[in-house]
This record gives structure tokens, sequence and C-alpha cells, in this order.
């Protein structure tokens, strides 16, 4: 069950344009991170302690095995997952996850196969991992996008040392992207720069989110800022996105942050948040069950424990927030658009639960 105090789901939802109905498909999940909706229907959730279950028919599966060892502690473990887009056939999956090396840990990016049984990862290779290492234990990323021609995005936070963000010499605080081999894909325009040749974008403090925008295929992350100073960015080739040089957020002590919140050379933030909401993932909502939500973004937060809905015009600006949920189902981690329009969630909790968003019927 959820935890005592949180409203439990089944419950329906008032928001402005619609009615929700909240249905609770699974709980008894250990800090959850991230879930994909299989072609039979069943779910494939990610727990950060280093398990990936299997729910089918509100039945909660055993762990499967066949995951290799990940570093697990502060931020790090197991953490997003992929299906590839031929997954129907090829059964093959990402998933990134934080790993012991030298010097410490680091977020690495693996693929793998899940058998036919839906019991084990096979083929289960590491296929990339950060430049540099070290002890502390925050600020991982990483959520997985994946575009139309099979490469990967996928975001790596500045690990606790917010300079390493400018570094071109060093994946940390950079969005990735690369061939579903890992080796870097095409379009990575920093590397004529002398970057390290996986980078699309630096200057990204944490960012816990990515997406692609199924109608034009623009590229969204959300991020965490310090203090304030959340952001949502649409992360170009060759672009620094500021961090730590400008930013909308303070100092955990209350000191400024950089030179401000805008310089030239700097790309400024879709929309930002002060105070912070600690967002955990992002979609674009395009599905046939809320016309009314058309376009607009989803993002998980943790710290308010809602969902916001941030509207957009025609032009892609956000005119809007609309926060739901809050405070009701617990953190909530991943978001998710399902294949039939409905919105899953995970909360992060230790006894976390898989939310399943659907359209209230008339009455």
């Amino acid at each position: 069950m959820l935890a005592v105090g949180y409203a439990q789901a089944g419950d329906r939802v008032p928001t402005q344009k619609v009615e929700l109905d909240i249905e609770k498909i699974a709980d008894g999940l250990e800090n959850p991170w991230s879930v994909e909706v299989l072609p039979d229907g069943a779910y494939i959730v990610s727990e950060r302690p280093g398990r990936l279950r299997i729910i089918r028919d509100g039945k909660l599966g055993a762990p499967l095995e066949g995951l290799p060892e990940l570093f697990v502690g502060g931020q790090g473990g197991l953490l997003d997952i992929a299906l590839s887009p031929d997954f129907a056939t090829s059964r093959q999956l990402f998933f990134t996850a934080s790993v012991k090396g030298d010097g410490g840990q680091g977020t690495a990016l693996f693929q793998a196969v899940l058998d036919q049984n839906d019991s084990a990862l096979t083929s289960v290779q590491q296929i990339f991992a950060m430049n540099r290492f070290t002890g502390t234990t925050q600020h991982f990323g990483s959520r997985i996008a994946i575009a139309k021609d099979g490469s990967l995005f996928f975001g790596i936070g500045d690990r606790g040392k917010e300079d390493r963000a400018q570094d071109i010499q060093d994946h940390a605080g950079s969005i990735m992207h690369v061939k579903p081999d890992g080796t870097p894909a095409d379009g990575n325009i920093l590397a004529e720069k002398g970057a390290l040749p996986e980078i699309w974008s630096i200057g990204h403090r944490n960012p816990q989110g990515i997406t692609i925008d199924p109608a034009d295929g623009t590229l969204y992350t959300v991020e965490h800022g310090a203090r304030g100073g959340d952001e949502i960015n649409a992360p170009k080739a060759g672009e620094n996105y500021g961090w730590p040089v400008i930013s909308y957020g303070k100092h955990y002590t209350g000191a400024e942050i950089g030179i401000g919140q805008a310089a030239d050379g700097y790309q400024q933030p879709i929309y930002y948040w002060d105070p912070s909401i600690a967002p955990g993932a992002i979609d674009v909502y395009r599905g046939a069950m809320f016309p009314e939500w058309d376009g607009s973004f989803l993002v998980a937060a943790l710290k308010y424990q809602l969902l916001a809905r941030m509207e957009r015009d025609d032009s892609g600006a956000v005119i809007s927030e609309e926060r739901l949920l809050g405070k009701d189902y617990g953190r909530i981690r991943d978001v998710k658009v399902a294949p039939d329009g409905s919105v899953l969630l995970v909360t992060d909790e230790e006894d976390g639960a898989l939310l399943r968003i659907t359209r209230a019927p008339s009455t």
C-alpha cells in the first residue's frame, strides 16, 4: 500500500481541462526509477538498488537475472531503461547505471537482450562509460532518449563538481549522443573544437529527464538546479547551457552562482522554476486520450511530489503551468506517455508504486 496519509490510487482527480482517474498498477517497488511498456502491454520497471522487474496483470515479477555489478549508493544505482525501436523482434534494450571503476564511480550505458521467458537479461554489454570516475555519489543523471535514426541521447550530471560541466574534455555535465553500439553518433559538432566525440552539448548541472517530441523530433531535457534554477532545455549540438557560469538559482548556502542569469555564448532555458521542484523526468504529451494536453510538457517532481503540466503555444513556448497530484502519491520520479495515451508514473519511495492516469468517464 502507499504510505499512510497518501491518497489511494483509484481516486478521481479534477484538473483544469479534464477529470483524471488514478489507478495503482503495482506497489512494493523499492525506489523505482523508470518504466517502459512492453509490446504485450506489460510493464518493465527499474529499481535504483539494482533490480529490473516485469509487472503483468497487476502482479510484480521476480527480479530479472543477468544485471551486471553496479554501484549503489547516494543517488547512484540502476537508473533509466529504454526499449530499442525494434524491441518487438530484437528484444534489445538499453539502461544507464552507476558503476565502479578507477577513481571511484561514474555513469555507464549498457545494451542487453530480454530473454523470451521475460526472466533474464542476456548479451549484456557496457557500451559506454564516462571518462572520469570520482568518489562523489551524486549527479549521475541519467535518462535515455532514442532518436528516429536509432541513436541515443542521455545526460550525465556534473557529479557534484560544477566546473566539470564546462570542460569539453570531460563527459560530466553534458548530453551524450551515441550510436546503438556506444560509438559517437553523427552530428556531435563540438568535436571540431576538441571536445570528446560523444558530447552533444555542455553546461548541464544534473539532467535527470530527457525526451524527444514525437511530433517534430526536438530533444528536451529537464535538469535539477541548485536552490532554484531547475530548467527545461532543448539541447542543440555544440551549444553551452551555462552551468555553472549562469543560473536562475543560488548555491545552497545562498551565495550567487557564476556571473548572473544570462551572458553571451550561453543558452537560456525554455522554462525554469524558482523555488525548485526537483524534477525527475519529462515527456511530451502526444496521445489520443487527452487531446486537451497535446504538446504539453509533463514533468515529474520529487520535492513537491507533483506532476507539472506545462502548456505551450504554437511556437513551443510555455504559456502556463498546471500542478497535478501535489503531495498525494509521494515523490514522482518518472513520467511516461504510454502507447494508448494514458500517463504512467513511478513514485520514488522505499515502498514505491507504478501508477496509471486515465481519462475519467463522462457522467
